[in-house]
């Protein structure tokens, strides 16, 4: 009888580890490069340049390893353990008709899909559609909005270039995204309703959440803090102790104003605060009259409450 050998894996290997965590997400779209960016501020980098061109791919995090994929695939590789996280837009977990667990909103890629017909088109609501054709590239999500008005159309399905296909005779009307309305006007569009609002999100396998609950709740950490300080700035200033509630007045902060004693010189205090980078142009002058000086404004990476 031949003798077993016993195989010992290497620590380092990712794959020796069962609570290596796979994040799956977009490998191109509009989405893409931001959630790239979001990632790698997170602390997730990418274990060697140019990576982002292969499949899957090792992070500097031995336990975890990042998957490229079209995003409409993302929420089922996701449901179906191909991936224990991933980021997409809330429309294609709807379209798929995913079973997954949307952990967080990332708030960016927001937009609405929206049902719209030709300007000139005398069709004022979606109950005046019935036996129409409705072009779109979200079949299931139509269907349903259609079934939930008890309206019976012929969903006409289009990859691309959706808002063409009135001016084609294709359709009677689309259900489409718009994020900034301009598509549309361009198009001689009109919006009759709006079928879903949706963004980006962070989205867990719910088995997953279970037997990898710890490294997930660290990337979903990671993650929600680079959002949270987005748009934010740290303030850092100094003022003489009578300034003090003058400066306080000023400073909105998120929980106020964290006040501490200047060691080398008596009567003078160290104020720091976070506040909105969009006061941070009014907030200097405003800051200076109240009696601060010595202001630094510093951008801020990571804000973890």
């Amino acid at each position: 009888m031949a003798k077993k050998t016993n195989v010992t894996k290497n620590p380092r290997d990712p794959s020796s580890f069962s609570d290596v965590v796979r994040l799956a997400i977009p490998n191109k779209g509009r989405i893409a490069a931001p959630i790239m960016d979001l990632v790698e501020k997170s602390g997730l980098h990418l274990a060697e340049a140019g990576t982002e061109r292969r499949l899957i791919t090792k992070t500097l995090d031995p336990h975890v390893e990042i998957l490229f994929a079209r995003p409409v695939d993302i929420p089922e590789y996701v449901a179906t353990g191909a991936a224990d996280l991933g980021i997409t837009g809330h429309d294609m977990v709807i379209e798929r008709e995913s079973d997954v667990e949307e952990l967080l909103d990332l708030q960016f890629g927001r937009a609405k899909l929206v049902l719209a017909v030709h300007e000139d088109s005398p069709v004022t609501s979606a109950r005046q559609l019935a036996g129409c054709k409705v072009a779109t590239e979200f079949p299931v999500i139509t269907r349903t909005y259609f079934e939930k008005h008890k309206v019976k159309v012929n969903v006409v399905l289009v990859g691309g270039a959706c808002e063409a296909t009135p001016h084609l005779g294709i359709a009677d009307a689309i259900v489409d995204l718009s994020s900034s309305g301009t598509t549309l006007k361009t198009n001689r569009l009109r919006v009759l309703d709006e079928v879903l609002v949706t963004s980006t999100h962070l989205i867990a396998n719910r088995d997953a959440l279970k037997t990898k609950k710890e490294k997930i709740d660290e990337i979903h950490l990671a993650l929600e803090s680079v959002i949270r300080a987005k748009g934010q700035c740290y303030l850092m200033m100094n003022a003489r102790r009578e300034c003090l509630d003058a400066v306080r007045r000023v400073l909105p902060g998120l929980s106020g104003p964290t006040v501490m004693d200047v060691a080398s010189s008596e009567g003078l205090v160290a104020v720091h605060a976070v506040v909105n980078e969009e006061r941070v142009y009014t907030l200097i002058n405003q800051l200076r009259r109240a009696g601060a000086k010595d202001i630094l404004v510093m951008s801020i990476q990571r804000m973890i409450r």
